[in-house]
């Protein structure tokens, strides 16, 4: 990775906005997994019932694959899925960065706009690449819905992922949609 900006939760909205899209990060510090059941759930309930510390947090779109209590892979799972939930997350609970793969829709884009969030983009297929920037496992909630669907707070150091979508607009998912869509007029 050439040049990355260095991210450490919790991340400060200033620092946010300088990013943009296309800009290579490494995060540090408290992230937490969150998939489809902890979405809804955190978006039926508010932030002071939870008392979950989220705000300037960075939630990871993942669901983990554990043994002796150690995450051997933790790759980025589909985000547009969480769509419906997310920009209310974002705007409730203070989040600073998604990451996940894929990209999401309109209404997180207004939401990291008017929010001062990112979304960052992970690569797909490296889950056993990202876990080695997994430190440790501080804390599991929501056990009950099962292992990859439980949030799982973790400390990472050195975190790889690429500015997707910045708090200016752009994102790169609509650059290449553009982009393709041109090269196919010319064919």
């Amino acid at each position: 990775m050439e040049n990355p900006i260095t991210l450490k939760t919790p991340l400060k909205e200033g620092d946010v906005r300088e990013l943009k899209a296309g800009d290579p990060v490494l995060v540090s510090g408290t992230i937490y997994t969150a998939r489809d059941l902890v979405h809804k759930l955190l978006f039926e309930k508010m932030p002071d019932e939870l008392k979950i510390p989220l705000n300037g947090s960075i939630i990871y779109h993942c669901g983990p694959i554990i043994k002796n209590n150690r995450i051997i892979s933790a790759g980025p799972t589909t985000s547009i899925r969480e769509e419906p939930y997310e920009a209310e997350l974002i705007r409730h609970y203070g989040i600073g960065a998604i990451i996940g793969k894929g990209g999401m829709g309109e209404k997180t884009m207004r939401a990291l706009i008017e929010n001062g969030a990112v979304y960052l983009a992970a690569t797909g297929g490296a889950g056993a690449l990202l876990a080695d920037s997994i430190k440790e496992i501080k804390s599991v909630r929501f056990e009950e819905f099962g292992v990859p669907e439980a949030m799982y707070e973790l400390i990472v150091r050195d975190f790889p992922a690429i500015v997707a979508m910045d708090s200016h607009g752009r994102s790169l998912y609509d650059e290449i949609l553009e982009e393709s869509r041109r090269n196919m007029e010319k064919l």
